[in-house]
């Protein structure tokens, strides 16, 4: 490499050299370690020539992800065999400029190459930032920064930087963070079609008006959202144009819109809110056609136009199988239904499922006799001492609140996770402390992290102009309009933008994936856990 590519790149690669050393006598075949900052059970077995697996198996009770200083079981006999061994690793490689010279690309995707055995690895691209990143990631920026120390000064275009260790058997996928790009010179026009019901509320007071429908109060509060996106938008240099109908009660108004306006002089239209609307809106457009929240319909929409931001409930159950899967080692298995059809078939896919998995060999399948699952049949099946995972893989009241009563009351030395993909009405009737208490774990397509900075300034403009907090309706129309007004304003066509990457805004997560037919359907799903105090942890 000639001194004329190093005005163009520079390279900053730090060694960290390991170095393990037997201090104990050759007679114990086990000796104590302590786990160094950044160490993983799988790095710290690779050095062993060891499965990962076997490590944990002598360390029960550690995770894999141990924490810094903690004290580990390794075998003696492994590390006698190399009292001193060196393994270099690349701790952090920056790349701030790019030259086209073959030679020079070809060590930097070596470079890369090497780091993506061990680590999931991100080119850092203009706008992005920590935020984005430990969201899109979910790792905490301390994180990123003691795998890649230069990032202390900051991030920087062009930086190739290591996002968290990848554990044996992980399969990592190549998903990526969609970047928001503007073309100042654009201008884009939206039509938003909500049912404010104006004319049958117009001799009605507000407080009539919003005590006694819960349908004014979502339209109203959707409105507001995506009115806050709009102003975010334009206060970054975008010209909108946004037109609003109001589409009345399911099928009056609608068609009388579409005759008297030409809606396919806008780049997208958001609404309608009922499903059979937004399938005569899509059929008759050649723009694309938002449906905002979920329905059950929805699942049978044919219009190719159509853009389905509620993921479908099949997706939620395959995530939480998925998750499981990549993270269950040792243990109980046991799936937990009402005895009902379609919790019947659940169980029979994720048994199925869980099977066909190296480290599951038995699931246990639990159902109701006489309309209640007794507590000793739960002790029957599971195991003192070590972890037990449930699922429950129904939403009905009665066995919700049963089962959960039943994990709660076992003794203290039977630890229980719960977990469920259908975490509706039945668990909302739940006190939050109970499931706490089991570790509740479910599938969600919205999590907020209050402390973030985009979520504060979201509530602090939401509440300067509207005296209120925003509700769940507020900030997904803010979430939907901000995503897809975003995407539009680099100039590309909207499905075209989907293909380059998912977007996490204040509480949703857009992941689109194309559909026979032409339809778009969201796919971005979070994993989160209750804790002890109550509070949140994304764990996915």
């Amino acid at each position: 490499m000639g001194i004329m590519y190093m005005k163009h790149v520079k390279f900053f690669v730090f060694l960290c050299i390991l170095t393990f050393t037997v201090s104990c006598g050759q007679q114990n075949k086990y000796v104590q370690y302590k786990v160094k900052e950044g160490e993983t059970m799988k790095g710290i077995a690779q050095r062993l020539n060891m499965n990962t697996k076997d490590l944990l198996r002598l360390n029960p009770n550690v995770s894999r992800n141990p924490e810094a200083n903690s004290v580990i079981v390794i075998p003696n006999k492994k590390l006698k065999a190399t009292t001193s061994t060196q393994d270099n690793v690349v701790e952090d490689v920056v790349i701030e400029g790019m030259d086209k010279d073959a030679a020079l690309k070809e060590k930097k995707d070596e470079l890369i190459e090497e780091l993506k055995k061990n680590f999931v690895v991100y080119e850092v691209k203009k706008g992005d930032t920590f935020y984005s990143l430990t969201r899109f990631y979910n790792v905490t920026q301390e994180e990123l920064t003691t795998l890649n120390p230069v990032l202390s000064e900051g991030l920087k275009v062009g930086q190739i930087i290591k996002i968290k260790a990848i554990e044996e058997g992980e399969v990592v996928i190549e998903n990526n963070i969609y970047e928001d790009v503007i073309d100042t010179k654009i201008h884009l026009k939206a039509a938003l079609l909500l049912p404010f019901r104006a004319d049958e509320y117009r001799s009605s007071t507000s407080k009539d008006i919003f005590q006694k429908s819960k349908l004014a109060d979502m339209v109203t509060d959707f409105y507001l959202g995506a009115q806050i996106a709009v102003d975010s938008l334009r206060s970054q240099g975008i010209n909108i144009e946004l037109n609003v109908f109001d589409t009345g009660s399911n099928s009056t108004k609608i068609k009388t819109i579409l005759s008297e306006n030409n809606l396919n002089k806008n780049d997208v239209v958001i609404g309608p809110l009922y499903s059979e609307e937004a399938e005569l809106v899509a059929n008759r457009l050649n723009v694309p056609v938002v449906f905002p929240f979920y329905s059950t319909k929805q699942s049978k929409f044919t219009a190719s136009k159509l853009i389905k931001t509620s993921p479908e409930k099949k997706v939620f159950r395959d995530e939480l199988t998925t998750y499981i899967k990549d993270n269950f080692t040792k243990g109980n298995l046991i799936l937990v239904g009402d005895g009902e059809y379609e919790s019947n078939i659940s169980n029979n896919v994720m048994k199925q499922s869980f099977q066909s998995h190296d480290s599951i060999s038995v699931v246990h399948i639990l159902k109701p006799t006489n309309g209640y699952i007794a507590k000793n049949r739960f002790l029957q099946i599971l195991k003192p001492n070590q972890p037990n995972w449930v699922v429950l893989t129904s939403n009905n009241t009665i066995l919700v609140a049963d089962a959960i009563n039943s994990l709660i009351s076992l003794p203290e030395n039977t630890n229980v996770q719960l977990f469920t993909y259908n975490k509706g009405e039945a668990f909302d009737k739940i006190a939050n402390l109970k499931l706490a208490k089991v570790n509740l774990t479910y599938v969600s397509d919205e999590y907020v992290s209050e402390a973030s900075v985009s979520t504060q300034q979201f509530n602090n403009q939401y509440a300067g102009k509207n005296n209120a907090l925003p509700s769940f309706a507020a900030t997904k129309g803010f979430d939907i309009t901000y995503d897809v007004l975003i995407r539009l304003a680099s100039g590309d066509d909207l499905k075209d933008t989907f293909k380059d990457g998912a977007s996490f805004r204040i509480e949703s997560k857009f992941d689109y994936t194309g559909k026979s037919g032409g339809i778009s359907e969201n796919k971005g799903l979070f994993i989160v856990k209750y804790n002890k105090d109550l509070s949140l942890t994304r764990l996915k």
